[in-house]
């Protein structure tokens, strides 16, 4: 994220910092989260709840400040924990990787928020001298652009997944799966 302000700058220290306070908030929130869930939190938790934090706040590492990133990435930490654990199942959706809920739920958090914690004077620049301020106007912006990008991923998703059906099939057969796709497709087997 400090490579996006395209300088060695105060704007980049910013992004730096930010980056860092949201990741481990982020992490320390999918843990205790986790911990008041499951009765303990686990290392590949906290990792995805940092991975979360960096997710999310990748779409507001210039535009906000320290406070703000520590908000988003506890915000970030449980509400994907939530959809990683929980949604999912409630969806019924195959999400081994969990991508859909740490990176795809992160992303939604990280948009949405930089709308409502962004702090104008960061993003000032000589075309807009106020920068980007947080407020529900800012908002409605992010909120139409994070529905215009689910609607453009689904669409992209369905053809494309068609076209892989098409030619090669999504599926493989139930015997290929219960021997196992690392032998099967692969031929990959334990010396």
């Amino acid at each position: 994220n400090a490579g996006s302000a395209v300088g060695a700058n105060g704007r980049a220290g910013m992004a730096m910092a930010t980056t860092q306070i949201a990741t481990a908030a982020a992490g320390l929130g999918w843990m205790v989260a986790e911990w008041i869930r499951a009765g303990k939190p686990t290392v590949l938790g906290i990792i995805s709840g940092a991975v979360a934090g960096l997710v999310a706040i990748t779409p507001a590492a210039g535009f906000v400040l320290p406070g703000g990133a520590l908000v988003l990435g506890l915000v970030a930490g449980v509400v994907c924990y939530w959809a990683a654990t929980s949604l999912k199942h409630l969806l019924g959706y195959d999400d081994s990787l969990d991508a859909f809920g740490v990176h795809g739920i992160g992303g939604i958090i990280g948009a949405l928020l930089t709308g409502v914690l962004a702090y104008g004077p960061l993003s000032a620049t000589d075309a807009n001298p106020s920068g980007v301020v947080g407020s529900f106007a800012q908002l409605v912006i992010q909120a139409k652009a994070v529905g215009i990008t689910i609607v453009w991923c689904a669409v992209a998703t369905f053809v494309l997944l068609k076209i892989v059906d098409l030619t090669i099939g999504l599926r493989v057969t139930q015997d290929q799966e219960v021997e196992g796709l690392d032998m099967v497709l692969h031929d990959e087997r334990i010396s």
